[in-house]
C-alpha cells in the first residue's frame, strides 16, 4: 500500500480558484493521455504517486479519456481504491461530459439527460460517491444554455459534485452561464481552456479578462502545445514522438520552418532565464493572477518533476514578455 511523502506540501504553490474558497495546486495533473487501456498500469500508478508526493492534489479526467472511452476513469478509480483511498479528502478529482461518449441521441453535447447520465457512469467507473469539480466540456449550439446550467445545478444539489465548471467556452458565453448559475446559487468556480504561448484564444475571445472580472478561476490544458513547447522537437520530429505515432491531436504540418524557428528562439530565451523551454512555457502561463493552475500530462515521472520546477520562477521582465510575444504564432 502506497504511503505519501510527508513533505508533499512544502514546495507546491496553491492558488485560490477565483473568489471561491477552493485552492488548486499551481500545477495539476491531467489524465487525457497515458491512462488508457494501451498504457502500463504500474507506470500509471507511479505517475499518480509522483504527482501527489510533490503536492499535486488535483487529478483531472473526462468521461471519454482513454482509449477506449472511460478507460482513464476506470484505471484511475482502481489506483484510487487500491492505493489512494486514505487520501481522498486531500484530493481534488474532476471529470467532464460534453463530447461524444456513447451511440444515439443521449451520449453527446449538453442535455440534462446526457450530463447526469454521464456523471453517474463516471462515478461508477471511479468508485466514487462524488467528484470535486464537474465540467460541461464544450458549448452546445442546440441545447438551451439554461438547461445545461440547470443540470449542473442539479448535480451539485444531488451531492454528486462539490463545484462545477465549464470548458471550451468563450467570454460571452461564460458571462451568460455565470449569470444563470449565480441566480441559482450554484458553486460555479472555474473555466478550463487550451492556453499556451502559441494558442491565445482566451485572450482573443475575452474569456481571460471576463473570468477575472467575474471572480472565476482558469485552468489551462495543453500548456506545452502538445510538446512543441519543449526540447522534444528542437531538432525535428523524433520517430517515437506523438506527432509520428498518434496524429489525432498533433500533426506534422504544425511544425513548419516558421514554427521551428520560433521554438528555437523561445528555447534561447528560456536558457537565459535558467529554465528549460517547458519550464518557461508553464511559468509564462502562471506569470499573473489570471490563471489558477496549469494541467500537465506525462508519460514518465521525470517529466512531472521537471514541470514542477516552473513554479520556482514565474516572474518575467517586460523585455522578455515582448520577445516571447514576437516569436509566438497566434
Amino acid at each position: 500500500m502506497y504511503t505519501a511523502n510527508e513533505k508533499r506540501y512544502e514546495t507546491m504553490k496553491y492558488n485560490r480558484c477565483g473568489k471561491s474558497g477552493l485552492k488548486l495546486p499551481a500545477v495539476s495533473f491531467g489524465l487525457w493521455h497515458n491512462f488508457g487501456d494501451n498504457n502500463d498500469y504500474e507506470n500509471m500508478k507511479d505517475l499518480c504517486f509522483t504527482a501527489f508526493d510533490n503536492g499535486i492534489t488535483h487529478f483531472d479526467l473526462a468521461n471519454n479519456y482513454g482509449p477506449a472511452e472511460g478507460a482513464a476513469e476506470i484505471n484511475f478509480g482502481k489506483i484510487l481504491k487500491e492505493e489512494l483511498s486514505s487520501y481522498r479528502d486531500e484530493l481534488i478529482i474532476s471529470t467532464k461530459a460534453g463530447y461524444y461518449m456513447w451511440p444515439g441521441p443521449y451520449g453527446d453535447w449538453g442535455s440534462r439527460k446526457y450530463l447526469i447520465s454521464s456523471l453517474d457512469q463516471s462515478l461508477k467507473r471511479m468508485n466514487l460517491e462524488y467528484v470535486d469539480i464537474f465540467y460541461h466540456h464544450r458549448m452546445d449550439p442546440d441545447t438551451p444554455l439554461e438547461e445545461t446550467m440547470e443540470a449542473l445545478d442539479q448535480i451539485v444539489r444531488s451531492g454528486k459534485a462539490l463545484y462545477v465548471g465549464i470548458s471550451n467556452y468563450d467570454g460571452e458565453n461564460l458571462e451568460k452561464a455565470a449569470a444563470i448559475l449565480n441566480s441559482l446559487h450554484t458553486p460555479f468556480i472555474i473555466n478550463q481552456n487550451r492556453y499556451n504561448i502559441f494558442t491565445r484564444n482566451i485572450e482573443q475571445n475575452g474569456l481571460k479578462e471576463k473570468a477575472k472580472e467575474l471572480g472565476k478561476g482558469i485552468i489551462c490544458f495543453s500548456p506545452l502545445a502538445q510538446g512543441l513547447l519543449s526540447d522534444r522537437y528542437l531538432n525535428g520530429i523524433p520517430t517515437d514522438s506523438r506527432m509520428r505515432t498518434d496524429g489525432r491531436f498533433l500533426k506534422e504540418d504544425q511544425l513548419d520552418e516558421t514554427k521551428l524557428k520560433s521554438i528555437k528562439v523561445l528555447n534561447e530565451i528560456a536558457k537565459r532565464r535558467g529554465q528549460t523551454l517547458a519550464e518557461m512555457a508553464l511559468a509564462w502561463i502562471l506569470k499573473d493572477d489570471y490563471v489558477t493552475s496549469v494541467l500537465i500530462g506525462a508519460s514518465k515521472s521525470s517529466q512531472i518533476l521537471d514541470n514542477i520546477k516552473a513554479i520556482e520562477n514565474t516572474h518575467f521582465t517586460e523585455d522578455e514578455l515582448k520577445e516571447i510575444d514576437k516569436y509566438s504564432i497566434v
